[in-house]
């Protein structure tokens, strides 16, 4: 995989919004983070736009976007926000100038599209990490912002994390892959479906009924992309709603209901994804993950 070299500072980042709409007040507060570490940001031509929930129509996000991608002096893409959209511009952005000049591109849950297509179609790593908008009067989740500098930066070596009670054991390498479940089950069938043989596979979600869970795992494992795995991560399954119909499941039990019999080791509670902290990870590294008894790690 294609590594983006780390940031410095007086490095100039790119703050654009390939789906949801926004407000500047919303990422003031994360901008001022971003400067307090020498970074210089600058704003998509059409960041503050607005089409139905689009920041700006198709063609305005994508033009924003490619600009970004095209700007050598750029040296990371941060996403403002996610929501819904980037499976709408995905097919309009041409990645060459990106190859000779690779950045990284950091965003979660609908920038899922993104992530999945720099894997599987660029062999291309990217940041799985913090976006910007902070809705007033909140304020930055600070840890997940120190998470986010230490990767850019290039300091991050592992995480260590304690135990979760439905964890299976073992250790495992292999590359990372994955993000937001719902938006991997949306891509099926594209150019961007994930080879999930061999690879260390991170899921979360955030807000769906149980019952879709129970559907979104079903279709990972009738279609074998669960079984080759050599370990899975499971970040933040949050905000997760029962149904009329009684079912009630929670989503943890769902997920190791359905990879049990399979031999591989399996982390639940990854502190990633739509809760806080929403630690940063490095998608498209070899990464080493050991599930133990008293501690478990994520070495980068």
């Amino acid at each position: 995989m294609i590594q983006p070299p780390r940031l410095r500072p007086g490095d100039t980042i790119g703050i654009t919004a390939p789906a949801g709409c926004l407000a500047e007040p919303e990422i003031r507060p994360a901008v001022d983070i971003l400067r307090s570490w020498g970074l210089h940001a600058v704003f998509g031509k059409h960041l503050f736009k607005r089409r139905n929930s689009f920041a700006g129509t198709d063609n305005q996000r994508a033009a924003d976007f490619q600009d970004m991608l095209d700007n050598p002096r750029i040296r990371a893409i941060l996403c403002a926000r996610g929501g819904y959209g980037s499976v709408r511009i995905i097919d309009r952005l041409r990645f060459g100038n990106f190859l000779r000049h690779p950045k990284w591109i950091v965003g979660y849950s609908d920038i899922t599209v993104i992530h999945a297509f720099m894997q599987q179609c660029l062999g291309t790593e990217s940041l799985h990490g913090a976006m910007l908008r902070v809705i007033p009067p909140a304020v930055p989740d600070i840890a997940s912002f120190d998470s986010l500098r230490a990767v850019l930066f290039g300091e991050l070596k592992e995480y260590a994390l304690q135990p979760h009670r439905l964890n299976i054991p073992g250790t495992a390498e292999g590359i990372l892959i994955g993000g937001n479940l719902s938006v991997l089950y949306s891509i099926t069938g594209t150019c961007m479906d994930l080879d999930t043989r061999g690879k260390i596979l991170f899921l979360e979600d955030v807000g769906e009924y149980l019952y879709h869970i129970d559907r979104l795992i079903m279709n990972l494992k009738l279609r074998g992309k669960l079984e080759g795995l050599q370990a899975l991560i499971v970040g933040g399954m949050i905000n997760m709603k029962t149904s009329p119909s009684g079912f009630r499941k929670p989503a943890h039990a769902i997920i190791r209901e359905a990879v049990v019999g399979y031999g591989y080791p399996v982390m639940f509670g990854f502190p990633a994804g739509h809760g806080h902290p929403n630690l940063s990870m490095v998608l498209g590294r070899e990464v080493k993950l050991e599930v133990g008894q008293v501690n478990c790690k994520l070495t980068f």
